[in-house]
């Protein structure tokens, strides 16, 4: 939906920080139940499932029954395995790796994000746009650390999930303006969660109430975070915003201390600098391309 009133930055920044700010607070919840020997795809299927849920009033009301039937059935198809593939591969990178550890390899999606945009949409890409890709790889390198580290299956899992991310994020936008964001979120969520079911009766596992409870939180959370994203791009520019995605990994650290003890070490704090500030060089560029 449009924004009813002219663009806001200040607000935007607001929603989008109070969205950064809650979203790891699903690692949490997805870390706790996986530990508890909860099968990753029913943590998955609850979020795909409780999100679908959430946004279902707000689809019907858009757009009424038209909101079952997507225009492009076989690109939502798509979508909801390259979103909730990622969020699969994610959720088992927390099962190996510290919250935080695993969401810096994750926010190798940006670089992909560019790669993807120039080979499958045929935007064009600048050198310095390259060889800020180019730094930021170099970022997720000293993160990962090949061949002074033992290669940890939860650095393979993150990166998985980081590039199927970014291939989520390009067809969404080129598909951008064909539906209202709140129909395309119910779409892909439905999509998602029906898939999935068919998985259900060879894994199920009766959750107790309280591993229900997380389960439905973790999908509410998931939804009004992206709600509050949504808002963000109504009042301030995605370049604006798009650097303030890693204000994530703050929260991500404290929360991954609190109830895990875990603490990144100065290469993954480095990597993550590098990482950042390649993504905020590329967001700076995509501003000024525009302009």
């Amino acid at each position: 939906m449009p924004p009813t009133s002219s663009p806001r930055p200040l607000v935007g920044i607001g929603f989008m920080l109070a969205a950064m700010a809650i979203l790891p607070s699903i690692d949490v919840f997805a870390k706790f139940l996986g530990q508890q020997g909860m099968p990753i795809l029913i943590i998955v299927w609850a979020r795909a499932l409780f999100g679908g849920l959430m946004t279902l009033p707000f689809a019907l009301k858009s757009e009424g029954a038209r909101a079952f039937l997507p225009a492009q059935p076989m690109h939502h198809l798509l979508r909801a395995l390259l979103l909730f593939g990622a969020t699969f591969l994610f959720f088992n990178a927390l099962k190996y790796l510290p919250i935080a550890d695993a969401l810096a390899i994750f926010f190798v999606n940006p670089l992909a994000i560019v790669i993807l945009s120039a080979l499958v949409l045929r935007e064009k890409v600048g050198p310095r746009r390259w060889a800020a890709v180019a730094v930021g790889f170099v970022g997720t390198l000293i993160i990962i650390r090949p061949g002074f580290v033992e290669i940890n299956p939860g650095t393979l899992f993150a990166l998985g999930a980081g590039v199927a991310l970014g291939s989520y994020f390009v067809m969404t936008r080129a598909i951008a303006g064909a539906a209202d964001a709140v129909v395309l979120t119910f779409q892909t969520s439905a999509i998602g969660a029906a898939l999935m079911t068919l998985a259900l009766p060879f894994l199920w596992l009766d959750p107790t109430p309280v591993q229900w409870a997380m389960l439905a939180s973790l999908g509410v959370i998931a939804t009004l975070g992206h709600f509050l994203i949504a808002k963000a791009y109504e009042q301030a520019e995605a370049s604006l915003l798009a650097p303030l995605a890693f204000t994530e990994i703050i929260m991500a650290t404290i929360l991954g201390w609190w109830f895990f003890g875990d603490l990144p070490d100065r290469w993954t704090v480095l990597g993550v600098t590098i990482l950042i500030g390649s993504a905020i060089y590329i967001s700076v560029r995509e501003r000024r391309s525009k302009a």
